[in-house]
């Protein structure tokens, strides 16, 4: 299980009062035989439901002395995780998007 990151109660409590519900945390994903944990940053998925539409939220500081290795790890997570999303909609009608 990954660990949380720095900023993630802060995260959690702003996603709440804007109405959404925490549903996962982590928010668990399937990438082949990878066993997968959204999370943006230092290691903590929220993955949440607000009027009929779901997110999942990657939360990430980049608080060690290389932030262009930080940008490149997100980066790679995102992209990861993207597709596994893209997968798991496919066949439960997920709804995420990249926008």
């Amino acid at each position: 299980m990954p660990a949380k990151d720095a900023f993630h109660a802060v995260v959690k409590t702003a996603l709440e009062k804007e109405g959404w519900l925490i549903t996962h945390a982590p928010y668990a994903l399937q990438a082949g035989t990878l066993e997968l944990y959204v999370d943006l940053g230092a290691e903590q998925v929220i993955a949440a439901e607000k009027q009929g539409q779901k997110i999942a939220v990657e939360i990430k500081s980049f608080l060690s002395p290389s932030k262009i290795t930080e940008l490149y790890a997100a980066l790679g997570q995102f992209i990861i995780y993207r597709i596994a999303l893209q997968k798991k909609r496919s066949q439960s009608h997920f709804i995420f998007s990249s926008s």
